[in-house]
Formats: C-alpha cells, sequence, structure tokens
C-alpha cells in the first residue's frame, strides 16, 4: 500500500512538471499560473503545494529533469579535469560543445525546456531563485573555460592570449549560447551542431591556438554526468576587473 502510495505521489509529481513545461512554453512562466497547471494536470492546488513550495520551485525542478547545454557543458569539463588533469583542454572542450548541441538539436524535451529558459521566463520577484541558478551557472562555466583556456595557453609553446583570459572565456560563452538561442528561432534556418562547431573553431583560432582534428560525435552519445549541486558552486559574486593595459603612442617628433 505504501509503495502504491509513493508511486502515486511521484506520477502525480511528474504529471505537474508536464503540464508546467507545455503551459510555459505556449504562455510564458509570468502569464501562466499555478491552478493553470493544476487544472492541465488534472489536479488540485493543493497537490501542487504538496510537492512545491512556488513556481521558482517548481521551474527549477522541471529544469532538473533534464540536462541544459551549458549545465552538461559544465558537468563534463568539471567531471574530466577532477579524473584526468593531462586530458588536452581545447579538444575536451570542442568535444563537449559537440555532445551539448547534438542533445539539443536532436532530443526535444532538452530543446524545449531551454527554450522555456532563454525565451520563455522573466526574472521577476516571484522567479528570484531561478535567476540565482542561472547565474551560478553560467559563472561556474566561464570560470571553468577561462582555466581551459589558460591551460591550454600554457601547454602551446609560445602562445599568448591576445586578451584577459575571463574575457577569451566570456565571448566563448556568449556566442555559443546566443548560437543555440537564434537556432531555437527558427531551426530550420541552419545546422546547429555544423555551425556551432565552426564557429568554436574560428573563434580558438583567433586567440592564436593551434587545434587538433575536429572531434567525431561518440558511439553511442554518453548520457549527461551527474550536475554539480548548485550548494557546491560558488554564490554570484561581481567578476574582478578587467586590468586595461594603456598603448604606448609613437611619439611624432
Amino acid at each position: 500500500m505504501v509503495r502504491r502510495t509513493k508511486a502515486d505521489a511521484e506520477a502525480t509529481r511528474h504529471k505537474l512538471l508536464d503540464a508546467a513545461e507545455t503551459l510555459f512554453q505556449l504562455k510564458g512562466v509570468s502569464n501562466t499560473s499555478l491552478n493553470d497547471i493544476a487544472v492541465a494536470a488534472g489536479t488540485t492546488r493543493g497537490a501542487i503545494y504538496w510537492h512545491f513550495k512556488d513556481k521558482a520551485d517548481l521551474f527549477n525542478a522541471m529544469m532538473d529533469r533534464v540536462t541544459l547545454p551549458l549545465e552538461e557543458m559544465l558537468a563534463r569539463i568539471s567531471s574530466q579535469s577532477e579524473q584526468e588533469p593531462a586530458r588536452d583542454p581545447l579538444q575536451d572542450m570542442r568535444q563537449n560543445t559537440l555532445i551539448a548541441l547534438h542533445r539539443v538539436a536532436t532530443d526535444e524535451q532538452t530543446r524545449r525546456v531551454f527554450e522555456v529558459a532563454t525565451h520563455q521566463v522573466e526574472y521577476n520577484n516571484e522567479m528570484s531563485a531561478v535567476r540565482e541558478r542561472h547565474l551560478r551557472v553560467r559563472n561556474e562555466c566561464i570560470r571553468l573555460t577561462e582555466r581551459a583556456l589558460e591551460v591550454a595557453s600554457q601547454r602551446q609553446p609560445g602562445h599568448r592570449l591576445p586578451v584577459a583570459p575571463r574575457t577569451a572565456a566570456l565571448g566563448l560563452h556568449v556566442m555559443i549560447d546566443g548560437l543555440i538561442q537564434n537556432w531555437l528561432l527558427e531551426p530550420g534556418d541552419f545546422d546547429l551542431v555544423v555551425a556551432g562547431l565552426d564557429a568554436m573553431d574560428t573563434y580558438l583560432l583567433g586567440l592564436g591556438f593551434r587545434l587538433q582534428p575536429r572531434p567525431s560525435l561518440p558511439s553511442p552519445v554518453p548520457p549527461p554526468p551527474p550536475m554539480p549541486a548548485l550548494d557546491d558552486l560558488p554564490p554570484e559574486t561581481p567578476p574582478a576587473p578587467v586590468r586595461r593595459h594603456r598603448r604606448r603612442s609613437a611619439v611624432v617628433p
């Protein structure tokens, strides 16, 4: 009897999250009430509050059911750097990006949740916990990318990054994240995986790196590794200011 009750509760929870995914995509997060979700799931508002504290808690639970591209890359970078520190960080970064872009392009649920998270949510007071999650994951991904670029630069003789490592990492993040968001507007416009790898390699070459042959998609595609617990990520803090170097002007006699 107890097992059936737990199973029923879990089934209700998934019905609520399924309904939230659909409604958030159709109406937007702010325009969807908890009552709307309860009705669509065939339950009551009481069932929602049994499983979730508020809309932000429900939203984050919906996000937890899939691994979004940024979070997948973060999890893979974290796992690889801990297990095999001698690996080529640029090749790992390219491989991780390939896998993440492939998942967005081929997995309908991942694509739907990513679209909700980027195009259908407003970071108002009600959704402050969602904004905090987004910032913490983004900042940790940029931090790990910055570290990977620094290590790659140190390992390539004679290489020197033309910009500050954080600036280079931020630019790479903005490019890939923005590419996915633009692809979501009209998925048929371009091949996300091909365009993403072309853009990334062009960016890395522009930073002066020498690249190995382009990685191929592993078969089978490995499942996303466990995402680092959000509590283990550093809290949101303002980034350190980038030191600007003043260029010397030519002396005109």
